[in-house]
């Protein structure tokens, strides 16, 4: 076959049209000599400058510039420079034309005299330290006390010396005592004027820490504090409340809010429950001891240097004397839970209206002969039945709803073998029979009758001599207290399954 016709084509480069290479020199032309001038006089010209009146720098002026940190000092120069004129300006609107004004020359990172060569310079009194209105402190004494010679000599215990000092020194007071302009009037405190206006201020900042302090840890009326308020909002997020609709009642010992009932694991929760939330604040009921340290369930407990655990000690002392009177059969509350110092009751009352209290309840003449017969029965079955005495009964404590009596707040509920058990029926006696008896009930009984009718000791009348029956019970208590201590066992038997509400896990936190 003859090739003689066929031409070699030159591939063609994927990346497009490669360019021509360049010439390449040899070595001779490289180290021509005259190749090397020719490159020397290319790199010693300078291209002629295309803009007219410019001028080349001189060597002083290229000779500052080659620094970096030269360079570096004079932007930072420029830009606090511009700084302060925005400062400036930011000082003239905050101003404005008031009388009073507020310098920024703290702010400034150039000062007046640094800055000079600008027109707009001229800086005013307001952007100096040095206020021509403005009262001048009064001067230190030296160390060796005094200052002046001869018969001018001005020892540190002058007394306007002193009255200026000490008005310079209210200045240190805290920013909410108003001290005033004292310099500028001129004014003169005598240190025995200091001293008090200081104790009084270092008293008003302790009092105002200890409220606040206060304020934020203790369940004050009608208010919880941050504490009581987070266990609220997880018993409503655990779903044990659907919501709470706000305060029913206050107490000295406790404050009382209506919810809807949710449910508990499986347990139901009644459609209207209330919280009763115990106060954490002793102020209102400061002998709360005196219900709970002898009373032998909670006795190894009670710790009167903590006042949590003492409020949690009572909600867990009513819990367990609900617990009683329903198992009883006695009309109460009853038990839902228990967390910490809120117990969580049933409701007594309907469609978010409480129950009356017995004080409030507008009965006849019938209805109050039969709330008497039924708080008499009562009070029989919770001393003899439950073993308890409810140590605050009135006519504020029992609630009357669909016709039957109901008895509320039993957290200072004792044992008969309580030292004052027996001093707590009797004023329960009082009260109950004094509130019958006026209201019209012929059929009520003397304090002394029901007294012995209740507790069935019949201790003997008398002349009902009010002195001589609380003598007769005191020497009772005393003969009942050394039957315990001698034999170490209660003289009245005790129930000792409560059947209180569903078990809860032991909370460690506070």
């Amino acid at each position: 076959m003859d090739q003689t016709g066929i031409t070699t084509e030159t591939p063609k480069s994927p990346w497009g049209s490669v360019a021509p290479a360049a010439p390449s020199c040899s070595l001779a032309e490289v180290m021509s000599e005259q190749l090397a001038r020719q490159l020397d006089e290319e790199n010693n010209s300078f291209p002629a400058l295309s803009e007219t009146g410019s001028e080349l720098l001189t060597a002083d002026e290229a000779a500052d510039t080659t620094s970096d940190l030269m360079l570096a000092q004079m932007l930072q120069m420029q830009f606090d420079r511009e700084f302060d004129d925005q400062l400036r300006r930011e000082e003239k609107k905050f101003n404005g034309d008031s009388k009073v004004s507020i310098s920024f020359e703290n702010y400034r990172k150039v000062h007046p005299y640094e800055d000079s060569d600008s027109s707009e310079d001229e800086v005013d009194w307001q952007d100096t330290r040095d206020d021509p209105y403005r009262a001048e402190k009064p001067q230190t004494t030296p160390r060796k006390g005094f200052t002046g010679k001869g018969k001018n000599i001005t020892t540190k215990h002058d007394e306007v010396t002193c009255g200026r000092k000490n008005t310079a020194r209210m200045d240190n007071f805290a920013p909410e005592v108003h001290v005033g302009d004292g310099l500028g009037m001129d004014l003169k405190l005598s240190n025995q004027v200091f001293n008090s206006l200081k104790q009084h201020c270092y008293s008003e900042q302790r009092r105002s820490a200890r409220l606040h302090e206060k304020k934020e840890h203790s369940t004050a009326e009608q208010a919880v504090d941050p504490r009581t308020r987070l266990l609220m909002y997880k018993m409503v997020n655990a779903g044990v409340l659907e919501n709470i609709n706000g305060c029913i009642s206050t107490g000295k010992e406790s404050v009382v809010f209506h919810a809807n009932g949710g449910s508990l694991e499986e347990q139901p929760v009644p459609d209207e429950v209330v919280l009763k939330v115990f106060k954490t604040t002793l102020n209102e009921f400061k002998n709360r001891d005196r219900y709970i340290k002898d009373d032998y369930r909670f006795k190894d407990r009670f710790s009167k240097l903590n006042p949590r655990k003492i409020i949690r000690l009572w909600a867990e002392k009513e819990m367990h004397n609900l617990a009683r009177m329903k198992k009883a059969e006695i009309p109460c509350p009853e038990v839902v839970l228990l967390k910490k110092h809120i117990l969580v009751l049933s409701f007594i009352g309907k469609d978010h209206v409480p129950a009356p209290k017995l004080k409030d309840a507008m009965l006849g003449s019938e209805d109050m002969k039969d709330a008497y017969y039924q708080v008499l029965q009562m009070m029989q079955k919770l001393y003899q039945e439950c073993n308890l005495v409810h140590a605050d009964l009135s006519e504020y404590n029992i609630l009357w709803h669909e016709g039957k009596v109901w008895l509320i707040d039993v957290s200072q509920s004792v044992e008969p073998t309580h030292p004052h058990g027996l001093e707590f029926l009797f004023r329960d006696c009082r009260n109950v029979a004094t509130f019958f008896q006026k209201r019209g009930v012929s059929e009520a009984l003397s304090v002394y009758e029901l007294f012995n009718t209740v507790s069935g000791l019949n201790v003997p009348v008398g002349a009902e001599d009010e002195a001589e029956f609380m003598a007769e019970i005191v020497a009772l208590e005393k003969r009942n207290e050394d039957h315990v201590q001698r034999r170490g066992k209660k003289t009245f038997p005790v129930a000792t399954e409560d059947g209180g509400p569903p078990p809860l896990k032991p909370d460690t936190d506070d």
